[in-house]
């Protein structure tokens, strides 16, 4: 058997198992080997799946039989620890929801059982999606595979790492202000963030509704585009769901990928605080695009600096609210006190880890009497111009970009510990992807290069809504360059 399967693509491996030339069993036992000897120290499966080998084998079974299958079928991905696999265990890497086991299937595990893809096991991650760093999780942290003295990045660093070190040919993630991007810029993948409401959150345990999305973390651009069109399209049980004419099959002749781009860049947003190497890779990036035929304008997004502050308003309050249903009763942990009060406060306070009970005291101070119109009014109200201003970048009245670019962070991997007595310093981190999030337009983050050191560096490429086709067109050339 090929000892090299791990430096595969999905889709070189899904030709593969088409042609007859690997077994999925075979995939699915080599990257379970390769787990074993080295999770043990990533830490970046919480739990692998006992029974991935019969289910690779009843897909061979299936494909020596002549049955039809689709294309990703026996194809092995892992699931980050906050997405519903029926009869699975989630605990979103916490306490609080340690032994729960999931009663039902995400729309997004629906349709990737229908393609007959083998699920490896769930990803570590910030407790509840909660951090930058997957330091926060209850089960230790995630370390980088490029670098076991750094960060994975997060929340979604469980899933960046299993791909970046090789350990899954791809994943799934959740982005709430980057969670799915800023570890897949730190350990050398591709993350993408879909258009808010284009991949179904049912199934998806909440942070904050209004900005969490499911999105693929990849080794190549050609892999999220191919995941993407599997797991998109409306669903009735999703209320933020939107329905799109045309999923990638058949688009209208105004939303045509052009072959050469107008790439915006906010000039004066990325030069404050961002590393020498990050914006020498960033800048070299821009400039082969614009060899390669690509018009780099730069631009001006008007409120773009207040994004960061608008987010982590309205995240906490969104947090602090979706997790009221965990008071020891009714879900996850309960440890009894001395009255009913007592008990609140025991399950909650042993439950959450230190960053989740951070943020739910910022949230319930932000929404509560007396202050919610001077925070939480003001932050949506703001979010509403950020929203604009994207708007405005990507009319054609506007700026007229059909890509706008930034570094994903504005640092490469920290070391583990580093930023552990100063939360504030995790957060500014988010400060180029959040914007996204607030606006609900798709982004990417791409591999571009790497630091002295050896550590990956990734640029952000972000389009109009629903205009995926955008970032996977420019994203691919963004490739050649590396």
């Amino acid at each position: 058997m090929d000892t090299d399967l791990d430096k595969l693509s999905a889709l070189e491996l899904a030709s593969k198992l088409k042609k007859r030339e690997l077994s999925s069993y075979d995939l699915t036992s080599f990257f379970i080997k390769k787990i074993a000897a080295e999770n043990p120290d990533l830490n970046a499966y919480v739990e692998t799946f006992t029974d991935a080998l019969d289910e690779a084998k009843a897909v061979d079974i299936s494909l020596e039989a002549g049955e039809e299958l689709p294309a990703f079928a026996g194809l092995p991905i892992a699931i980050k620890d906050n997405i519903l696999i029926k009869d699975k265990k989630c605990s979103a890497s916490s306490k609080m929801l340690e032994n729960y086991t999931a009663t039902y299937d995400a729309t997004v595990i629906d349709k990737l059982k229908k393609e007959r893809m083998i699920f490896l096991g769930r990803t570590n991650m910030d407790e509840f999606a909660m951090g930058g760093s997957t330091e926060n999780s209850a089960f230790g942290v995630t370390k980088n595979p490029h670098d076991h003295a750094r960060v994975a990045g997060g929340s979604s660093g469980g899933s960046a790492a299993v791909v970046g070190g090789g350990l899954a040919p791809l994943a799934l993630g959740s982005d709430t202000g980057g969670s799915i991007r800023q570890p897949a810029s730190f350990c050398g993948a591709v993350g993408l963030k879909p258009t808010y409401g284009r991949v179904s959150r049912s199934g998806l345990m909440a942070m904050a509704s209004s900005l969490d999305q499911i999105g693929p973390i990849t080794k190549t651009v050609a892999d999220a585009e191919a995941v993407f069109y599997k797991i998109a399209g409306y669903d009735a049980k999703d209320s933020t769901s939107l329905r799109f004419e045309s999923e990638g099959e058949s688009e209208k002749e105004s939303e045509k990928t052009p072959s050469k781009m107008t790439i915006g860049v906010p000039t004066s947003f990325i030069k404050d605080g961002v590393d020498e190497e990050v914006l020498e890779v960033f800048n070299q990036t821009l400039r082969e695009l614009e060899k390669a035929g690509h018009t780099i304008k730069e631009i001006t997004l008007p409120n773009i600096e207040y994004a960061l502050a608008s987010y982590y308003v309205i995240m906490p309050a969104e947090s602090s609210s979706n997790l009221g249903r965990f008071d020891g009763l009714r879900y996850g942990l309960h440890t009894d006190g001395e009255d009913l009060l007592a008990d609140y406060k025991t399950s909650r306070g042993e439950g959450f880890g230190p960053e989740v009970r951070r943020r739910i005291i910022l949230g319930t101070y932000v929404l509560s009497a007396g202050y919610y119109d001077a925070y939480y009014g003001k932050a949506t109200a703001l979010r509403s111009q950020i929203r604009n201003d994207y708007v405005q970048a990507f009319s054609k009245t506007g700026e007229g970009v059909d890509i706008i670019m930034t570094p994903t962070a504005p640092t490469p991997a920290w070391k583990i510990g580093e930023k552990g007595s100063d939360p504030v310093a995790t957060y500014l981190a988010d400060i180029f992807t959040v914007p996204a999030n607030l606006a609900g337009i798709p982004a990417m983050s791409v591999p571009a290069g790497l630091t002295k050191e050896g550590l990956p560096i990734g640029v952000q490429v972000l389009a109009g809504h629903g205009r995926e086709n955008n970032l996977f067109a420019l994203g691919k050339d963004i490739e050649k360059l590396v």
